[in-house]
């Protein structure tokens, strides 16, 4: 995780931070998209949403974008990346207040809706399983919960086939060839992955119900659940 913030902390990476998601997260813009309709089925039209991950802000104008009456609040444990975020939100940042650090720095809610996406693969399972159980606590009876992030099978027979996919999809898409097999490098030492069931049975263990798949694409899932 270290490395990571490290990376997210550089203000040069930082600033070309917008052109990667799209190119290694197939259908990121649908990804947001979806993630917008499925908050919306039960979030009232002023939801206050929690939003952890929250730098880079991609997320944030996607969902203010498609719901004017919403409010959110932020947290991401990399400056560089909130000032980012409120550039990207742009006229609609005052509608979101921003908070450095982690689950721990979220205020205690009651939230509407809460959404974590391309984020929980930087932690451990047994750190992912306390982060989703702060989520929830945080929530409404009953209010929506989207995650999604890199999650495909770990046995050794298909994790590399996985992998390839990965990066193949990056330089496809326009990655630098040499940086998106650093990017498979760097992920498949780095990230803590699990197999999609072990995901969802996080998900179930932190108290979540209703647990459903909506998003597959590669090595990236989405799930939707209610607190």
């Amino acid at each position: 995780m270290s490395a990571f913030l490290a990376h997210f902390s550089d203000p040069d990476a930082v600033a070309r931070y917008a052109e990667g998601p799209p190119r290694y997260v197939p259908g990121l813009a649908d990804l947001h998209r979806m993630t917008a309709i499925l908050l919306g089925e039960r979030a009232p039209a002023d939801a206050r949403v929690l939003v952890l991950g929250a730098g880079g802000g991609l997320e944030l104008r996607a969902l203010a974008e498609a719901r004017p009456g919403w409010t959110f609040d932020g947290v991401d444990p990399a400056a560089e990346m909130l000032k980012l975020a409120e550039r990207t939100l742009g006229p609609m940042a005052p509608r979101a207040t921003l908070h450095e650090g982690y689950i721990d720095c979220a205020p205690d809610g009651p939230f509407d809706a809460a959404v974590c996406l391309l984020t929980l693969h930087f932690l451990g399972r047994e750190e992912r399983l306390r982060t989703e159980r702060e989520i929830r606590q945080r929530l409404r009876p009953r209010a929506p919960f989207v995650m999604a992030h890199s999650s495909f099978p770990q046995d050794p027979a298909e994790r590399d086939v996985w992998l390839s996919r990965y990066a193949a999809f990056a330089i496809a898409s326009g990655a630098d060839p040499d940086q998106a097999r650093g990017a498979r490098t760097a992920v498949a030492a780095h990230l803590n992955l699990l197999d999609p069931e072990e995901d969802e049975a996080v998900l179930r263990d932190a108290g979540f119900t209703g647990v459903r798949l909506f998003y597959a694409a590669f090595t990236w899932r989405g799930w939707i659940a209610c607190a």
